[in-house]
């Protein structure tokens, strides 16, 4: 595009030819610095010339999918690679397929079209949903499979057995036909195993050293959320433990960039753009970052964080705020009881909330938005009430700090149905019924509706349904999207008809003792440690102090 600076052109004569897909459309995807990163990456390696696609914009019409640099259709490459972060994107997998005129299903290609790859966050976590769609998974970070990956890739070499030498000798790579999976009469899973000379367990792969430059964007576009925003990896995981949040438990040990290295990178992107985004699960716990931010106290550079826990705002990082001109600030309680923030090991209670709320309005930053769930493990409606109750106190001492200077602005309160998530300690909870969730979500918005300067948004409870189920479905999932693209996208005529029934991936309770969809891949997680954190839950109770507590070693504790 026109307006990009810092796209890739290679030549492809004698190069192996990679169609990086992202299945959203343009401004969603060129927003994810993962997707960014391995663009990037494949095109340093001297073999490979990669191009980017993404899902043609539904005002253009469904013309087929084609490259940003060259405009080729996906048949003219070699490797159609998607990178995947959210389970939503599954259903634009598959038109993304459909649409570049190739079968949908792996079985019904052949060697005469592209190989299918994917990988992301959504497949580390559950792949067996798309299993039926994609010849080979990447399982873990970019920096650990791609040298691997295509360094033995052949386009030339026959299909099948190319894949089953990746799969055997590439760590991370699971290629879906070579398994088996039998099902016991209650339609629980009875077993998964190999079919073939191939690993039992899927095992992570993992970079020994994160990169060096950090992760940073190849393209800068004004078509993002961003506008043209240098956005930089601080770091990866995050230390705290949330049992809501996959990346806190998938990303383990949690790892950050050094101050010498994140310098030189924003220096970097100081020279391209005045605007500097901070990306990580846990920005405020990088070590040295006040001191990162103060190198640009006084310039013209704005600086602006992905994530900030309320109980960590430093006058630095309250100064870079300031001077970045932000006019609104994310607070994330997630709960609105005490016991509810126990429950989810938020590790924050009401007074760092209340705290944060006053000081980010009295540095300056007029608007707050306050992020919640419902539909937790063990909520109640005390607990649902409770949201109502925090908004109102922290409403009260937002009115305070606002009056002192002379201004008034808004608080967003954000409301979102739990989703449980494979690799995390609710990965065995049921989700509420999307009625209940309408019913606490109601209550929420009855007791906001008469507070001014108040807004009140919130999901749609029926999405979120659908997200659980490909969240934590197994391979007959594959059956109802298959029918969701035959029938346009028409959940509810799917479901309706579907031989399969997505309660019982959605709304039901596992044992900790069955077999999940994904045991099969090794994250360094125990499932007994899981188990234990999801017991602890139950029980109301937080996590006990990591043996680690200077940094994670993975001393066994956990793995």
């Amino acid at each position: 595009m026109a307006s990009e600076t810092g796209a890739i052109l290679k030549s492809w004569r004698g190069r192996l030819r990679v169609g990086l897909v992202y299945p959203n459309t343009y401004h969603v995807g060129m927003s994810n610095l993962g997707f960014q990163t391995v663009y990037r990456r494949l095109n340093l390696m001297p073999q490979v010339v990669c191009e980017r696609v993404f899902l043609p914009d539904p005002a253009d019409g469904p013309p087929p999918p084609v490259s940003i640099e060259s405009r080729r259709p996906l048949a003219d490459f070699d490797v159609v690679a998607f990178s995947i972060s959210f389970e939503s994107d599954y259903p634009h997998v598959l038109e993304i397929i459909g649409g570049a005129g190739f079968p949908l299903m792996t079985r019904e290609r052949s060697a005469d079209h592209p190989l299918v790859a994917a990988g992301g966050v959504a497949c580390m976590l559950n792949p067996e949903p798309l299993s039926a769609f994609i010849d080979c998974f990447l399982i873990g970070e970019a920096e650990a499979l791609l040298d691997p990956f295509f360094s033995r890739f052949d386009p030339e070499a026959d299909r099948r057995e190319m894949l089953k030498t990746l799969a055997r000798d590439v760590k991370g790579v699971y290629v879906p036909i070579f398994y088996d999976v039998q099902y016991r009469e209650d339609g629980t899973l009875r077993s998964f195993s190999p079919a073939a000379a191939v690993p039992r367990i899927i095992e992570r792969a993992v970079a020994e050293n994160l990169p060096d430059p950090p992760a940073a964007s190849a393209v800068l576009t004004p078509h993002t959320t961003f506008d043209r925003t240098y956005l930089i990896e601080v770091g990866r995981g995050c230390p705290h433990g949330c049992r809501f949040c996959a990346a806190g438990y998938i990303y383990r040990p949690p790892r950050f960039h050094s101050v010498e290295n994140l310098r030189r990178s924003m220096a970097d992107g100081a020279a391209l753009s005045d605007k500097i985004g901070l990306v990580g699960a846990a920005v405020s716990d990088l070590p040295g970052i006040t001191s990162l931010c103060a190198d640009y106290h006084g310039g013209k550079t704005r600086i602006s964080f992905s994530s900030l826990r309320a109980d960590a705002l430093a006058p630095e990082l309250m100064e870079t705020l300031r001077q970045s001109g932000v006019k609104t600030a994310t607070i994330a309680p997630d709960a609105g009881s005490e016991r509810m923030r126990k429950v989810i090991n938020k590790g924050i209670d009401e007074a760092a909330v209340l705290n944060a709320a006053e000081t980010l309005v009295a540095e300056g930053i007029p608007n707050l938005k306050l992020y919640f769930m419902v539909g937790l493990p063990s909520e109640d409606m005390a607990d649902v009430e409770a949201i109502v109750t925090l908004c109102k106190r922290i409403k009260h001492r937002f009115l305070e700090s606002s009056r002192t200077r002379g201004r008034i602005g808004d608080i967003t309160v954000s409301l979102n149905s739990f989703v449980p998530k494979p690799m995390t300690p609710f990965q065995w909870a049921a989700m509420d019924e999307i009625a209940l969730l309408k019913e606490k979500i109601g209550r929420v918005k009855d007791g906001l509706k008469r507070l001014p300067n108040v807004r009140f948004h919130h999901d749609v409870p029926r999405h979120a349904y659908f997200q659980a189920l490909m969240s934590r479905g197994d391979r007959r999932v594959s059956v109802i999207l298959a029918a969701l693209h035959q029938n346009g996208g028409n959940w509810a005529k799917t479901l309706k008809s579907s031989p399969v029934n997505a309660d019982f991936f959605v709304v039901r309770a596992r044992e900790t003792d069955e077999m999940l969809p994904w045991d099969f891949i090794d994250h360094g997680i125990s499932k007994s440690f899981l188990a234990d954190e999801y017991r602890r839950a139950l029980a109301g109770k937080a996590s006990p102090p990591c043996p680690m507590a200077d940094g994670c070693a993975m001393c066994g504790v956990c793995g």
